[in-house]
């Protein structure tokens, strides 16, 4: 572990708050701290990593490592997280010490584990797909149990770790659940089945919760899925009833009351024909809700930073009829500066978000969004400035 940088003095009453993570979150959680004056400080796992690039007080270390997390935590009046995957033994060790963890490690468990989450949902009486523990023994007659009652295919999940797809399998029979589940056990990999649910689309709920107890709500938005990953996030999710709307929103502020989140939470839900369904859980700023940055009055990173500091949460009112947030996914060439001036000369209201990571072909690497009264043609300018960035004149235009 290296030692932390001097730190500048900061002013007297300014908290600092800590983020364990360096990725992008942790990132763009940096500008809107500028924005409010509060410093912000980060425990990132390399000096390359995407914050360590923006945020100049850096510790670098393993945020998995509690010598390590301590260490991080003693400089800061707040921690928080950009990911769900700092132990939970570790968190409660800082909080046993006196230190302030938001979200608390009593909430972050049921984002860190499926299988928690499920349970707690289900006392709960959230809607939920059905599901239940693969047990390492006997799994396969298990599976054609389970199967049996819910049908073929059967999803399996990691119950701790995945994310972006992975950690998530679809089966389609037998055969093929034989062969994988096999694997998995054999590595160690506590597996989840769940029901196959025939859904219209999926949509995310994302929510903001203070100490105090004080709730936003953001709109409802619709994801787009391409082999696991988000490709694009649509707000307000198109044509949905405004009554689903407000139950979705409802839905998710409970749950953040029930698990006592602080922070940001996002929902990722399924729309069926019989109504909602919770499909996972994220107590951070999420990829759904990126679009905030230029389509809200405050943008998920500020509301994270007021949450996790009891401030008065911010408006979520939007600021245009319809927004659109393509992710830029690394292509074949790397170069992807040299495609600015096309996507700017294109469209100059096309707001340009980039990580500092290395391209790598599918690799999440950045963000434009869009805004407009006419959703068709704000879809096609993100679409077409996410496509022009990964590609170049030779795009392969989404679908």
């Amino acid at each position: 572990m290296t030692e932390p940088p001097q730190r500048a003095p900061q002013r007297r009453g300014v908290p600092v708050v800590g983020m364990a993570g360096g990725g992008q979150l942790a990132r763009m959680t940096q500008q809107a701290a500028i924005g409010l004056g509060v410093p912000l400080r980060v425990l990132t796992g390399a000096p390359d990593d995407a914050a360590a690039k923006a945020v100049s007080d850096v510790l670098v270390g393993d945020d998995r490592a509690l010598d390590d997390l301590t260490a991080f935590a003693e400089g800061c009046d707040v921690v928080t997280f950009d990911h769900e995957h700092v132990p939970g033994p570790h968190i409660r060790e800082l909080e046993a010490a006196g230190k302030a963890c938001r979200p608390g490690s009593a909430a972050l468990a049921h984002a860190q584990d499926k299988l928690v989450m499920r349970d707690r949902l289900g006392k709960l009486g959230v809607p939920c797909p059905a599901y239940a523990h693969v047990p390492p023994s006997e799994p396969l007659e298990f599976l054609d149990g389970f199967a049996a009652e819910h049908g073929w295919p059967v999803v399996l999940k990691a119950t701790r770790g995945g994310y972006d797809g992975k950690g998530v399998w679809i089966v389609k029979d037998p055969d093929a659940a034989g062969d994988l589940v096999r694997r998995l056990l054999g590595k160690g990999v506590d597996l989840l089945a769940e029901q196959h649910v025939p859904f219209r689309r999926e949509l995310a709920a994302l929510v903001a919760r203070s100490p105090y107890g004080q709730g936003a709500a953001y709109p409802v938005v619709e994801t787009v899925q391409e082999g696991g990953i988000c490709t694009e996030v649509i707000s307000p999710a198109p044509g949905l009833p405004g009554d689903l709307a407000a139950e979705a929103q409802r839905l998710a502020l409970s749950i953040a009351g029930d698990l006592g989140v602080v922070g940001l939470l996002a929902v990722e839900l399924f729309e069926t024909g019989e109504g909602l369904l919770v499909n996972e859980l994220a107590m951070r700023p999420h990829n759904s809700g990126h679009w905030t940055i230029e389509g809200a009055r405050t943008s998920q990173f500020e509301q994270h930073l007021r949450a996790v500091l009891d401030l008065p949460l911010g408006s979520t009112e939007p600021t245009a009829p319809c927004t659109v947030m393509a992710n830029v996914l690394g292509g074949d060439d790397p170069d992807v500066y040299s495609r600015y001036f096309h996507v700017m000369a294109h469209d100059p209201g096309v707001k340009v978000h980039m990580y500092g990571k290395e391209p790598r072909p599918g690799r999440k690497i950045g963000h434009v969004t869009a805004l407009g009264d006419d959703l068709a043609d704000v879809r096609a300018r993100a679409r077409h400035a996410a496509d022009y960035l990964r590609w170049g004149p030779e795009m392969k235009e989404s679908t």
